[in-house]
């Protein structure tokens, strides 16, 4: 390895083709294998032969868009006109660390804060930042000393688009989450394709796996939009126009489904990420 790549993840595991020269593979094969993951590429290491793969030309694929001949829990990946599928069983969440190790040290492009409690800041540019991901918790460091971090289970709401950023179309990714004083921001998130692709595929893993199949009622969705406003937990009742027993019930209801955490018993709440994420839906719907 050069002087500037480490080692990121080194693991065994196994390998196949689903898709070879854009055509899928009858009946692939699985290739036992050493995984190695620095940051600068994956490498398959198989008896007496290396396979490195740079990261810029990879891509996750998405569930959905996966060959039909891909096993569900295995990692596939887009390689030029291939599909390449990994399978490391004694790691948790590989999509996650290949995306973590396509992305630390990498300078990014950002805009912090993009938006602040709902309102677009105008005066918000676009700087280089050199992105990290350690123990869960994102810091991007800016030129000049300046830096921010946020835990990456405090994001909320992603949302992905393109836009002009200095001076050319990028792929953004707009991260909602919290910073120091507890408000509702959004960092927003560009640079090169397969930097984005990483960012979007390692936020939108964080808000998918926490997401259930709870039914907001009509009335959960009104206290959770005022919640979201900034509605303070004392004057609910009276702002969607219930009894504090409801009130109490709804929040209870909340607090089973992830949505609040509890500040002060039965009086008050507040909203973590996921409750952002399912207010922000409800907003939406209406």
């Amino acid at each position: 390895m050069s002087g500037d790549e480490r080692k990121i993840l080194d693991t065994s595991g196994d390998f196949q083709y689903a898709v070879r020269d854009g055509e899928e593979v009858t009946d692939p094969q699985w290739r036992s294998c050493r995984l190695i993951v620095t940051n600068k590429r994956l490498v398959l290491a198989t008896n007496g032969s290396k396979q490195p793969i740079p990261h810029a030309n990879v891509s996750l694929v998405d569930d959905a868009d996966a060959p039909e001949n891909a096993p569900a829990d295995a990692t596939a990946l887009e390689v030029g006109n291939n599909v390449l599928v990994v399978d490391a069983s004694n790691v948790d969440d590989f999509a996650f660390e290949y995306c973590r190790a396509t992305l630390i040290g990498q300078v990014v492009l950002a805009k912090h804060p993009a938006v602040v409690g709902g309102v677009v800041q105008e005066d918000a540019e676009w700087s280089k930042a050199r992105f990290r991901l350690d123990d869960g918790e994102v810091t991007l460091q800016f030129p000049g000393g300046g830096s921010t971090a946020f835990d990456i289970d405090d994001v909320g709401t992603i949302e992905t688009g393109d836009s002009t950023v200095m001076g050319e179309t990028r792929s953004v990714v707009e991260v909602e989450h919290t910073d120091e004083e507890g408000r509702s921001v959004e960092t927003h998130f560009s640079g090169m394709g397969h930097h984005t692709a990483a960012l979007e595929a390692l936020f939108s893993g964080v808000v998918d796996r926490r997401e259930g199949d709870y039914e907001l009622s009509e009335m959960e969705s009104q206290v959770l939009m005022a919640l979201y406003s900034g509605v303070s937990p004392f004057e609910m009742a009276d702002f969607v126009g219930t009894t504090p027993d409801e009130v109490e019930e709804i929040y209870q209801n909340l607090l089973d489904a992830g949505a609040v955490d509890e500040v002060r018993t039965r009086t008050e709440v507040a909203l973590n990420a996921q409750g952002r994420n399912m207010a922000s839906e409800a907003m939406s719907g209406e």
